[in-house]
């Protein structure tokens, strides 16, 4: 009998005992003193639960609750901080529901610190093998209704192996800051960034981005939207080595997506699925590898702006870029404006709305120097197709399906072929 007493004593006391047990690798941010209400400032309690799982690391778990962070927070090696979304949560429209009420959605991270100074600190660093997930980040603070106030990075990644997964980050001036890490993953993100959404440089070991969405469901009033539309831009690469890029989308920025060149070079790598919907410039080439950005089943529109260009290359560019199997729509004033030393390729593609804007005649594409490849793509408005300019060194316009008569305009002296393209 005294055995089988002690036995349920034991086992009693087991169950008894908090979820916190740095031995096994989990502890609760409860216990150390995180109120998640909403008001107190629990920046130490989360520093300290990290603390308390050593070198060795772990998971500090974050339940349901709305916790004040007055600071900011230095995730060390292998911790994993987990809230209780088990996917990426939604919160359309929220500014005008009061939210976030304490303690009643999730695990929400309500974030104050540094307002106004955009180089500040970024509110959450992870380090080598750190994993963000199952949060919501917010800003309290932000106006929906003004032009907004700057704020550091939401997200900073470093070291090797930093994951961000399940997060929405609602109302960002900036978002995730990618660079100066290896092998990064940012998965199943949503939200409305204003300034910036992703931020990629530096990156010596492939990175990966899937299924991340960028939406204004925050705040769509007049002054904030149109300053981001102004202003805003979703995805930045700087120097990235086979950075491979899966079902990403956006909408309401000023670029979707900008490939440019950073003091450290210039992005190649694996476009897939990727969209950009409403934006003045949906993608922007300053620079590429010469190895190439190969962008394919992308989607693209653009209807905004002063000069709204689906596809804009610069005087800068001198790598490769390809885009295939892709759409362009939305009344845009045209679908690629090309400049350059570099090689800009469409194959299999559709083109659909150019000149509604401006209605000055110009052709959807217009290459004014550089190479060109338009391969099997169809032109679905009787309009100019293509213009070529005096400073194109090399062009195949091939096999491509017009509706109207073949409207193309070669002014070059350099090589140029064109044949086999069907108009009606």
């Amino acid at each position: 009998m005294i055995a089988q007493l002690a036995a349920i004593a034991a086992v009693s006391a087991t169950m008894s005992a908090p979820p916190n047990n740095p031995v096994n690798g989990t502890v609760n941010v409860r216990q150390y003193g995180a109120k998640g209400d909403g008001t107190g400032d629990d920046t130490a309690a989360f520093q300290a639960a990290m603390a308390a799982l050593g070198k060795e690391g772990g998971t500090v778990e974050a339940p349901r609750g709305t916790y004040r962070f007055a600071g900011h927070l230095e995730m060390p090696a292998n911790i994993t901080i987990a809230g209780a979304w088990q996917s990426v949560p939604a919160h359309n429209g929220v500014r005008d529901k009061g939210f976030p009420k304490p303690g009643d959605d999730g695990t929400t991270f309500l974030i104050t610190e540094n307002a106004g100074k955009e180089d500040g600190a970024p509110f959450i660093t992870l380090n080598t093998n750190c994993t963000l997930k199952g949060v919501l980040l917010y800003y309290p603070d932000q106006k929906p209704d003004t032009e907004p106030t700057p704020y550091p990075w939401a997200i900073a990644m470093r070291g090797k192996n930093p994951a961000v997964t399940d997060v929405e980050m609602l109302n960002p001036y900036n978002g995730i800051d990618a660079s100066q890490n290896e092998r990064h993953l940012i998965r199943n993100v949503q939200g409305q960034p204003i300034r910036r959404g992703v931020y990629i440089d530096s990156i010596y070991d492939i990175g990966r981005l899937e299924n991340i969405h960028f939406n204004p469901w925050w705040s769509m009033t007049p002054t904030l939207y149109d300053w981001q539309m102004a202003h805003g831009e979703a995805f930045i690469f700087g120097r990235t080595d086979w950075q491979y890029v899966l079902n990403t989308f956006c909408f309401g920025y000023k670029v979707g997506y900008h490939f440019m060149e950073t003091k450290t070079g210039s992005t190649n790598g694996n476009f897939l699925g990727i969209g950009a919907d409403d934006c003045w410039n949906a993608v922007l080439v300053d620079q590429s590898a010469p190895f190439g950005i190969l962008i394919t089943n992308g989607e693209f529109t653009s209807f905004h702006g002063p000069n709204p260009i689906e596809v804009l290359v610069t005087e800068s560019h001198s790598g490769s870029v390809r885009f295939v199997n892709c759409a362009f729509w939305g009344p845009c004033s045209q679908i690629a404006s090309i400049s350059g030393r570099g090689t800009v390729g469409f194959s299999d593609c559709t083109f659909v709305q150019w000149d509604l804007q401006a209605k000055d005649g110009r052709p959807a594409i217009i290459a004014n120097n550089g190479s060109v490849l338009i391969r099997g793509c169809e032109f679905r408005d009787n309009k100019a197709q293509i213009e070529l300019g005096p400073g194109v060194k090399r062009a195949v316009i091939t096999g491509n399906i017009m509706h109207g008569p073949v409207k193309i305009s070669n002014k070059s002296a350099g090589s140029v072929k064109i044949n086999d393209n069907a108009g009606d």
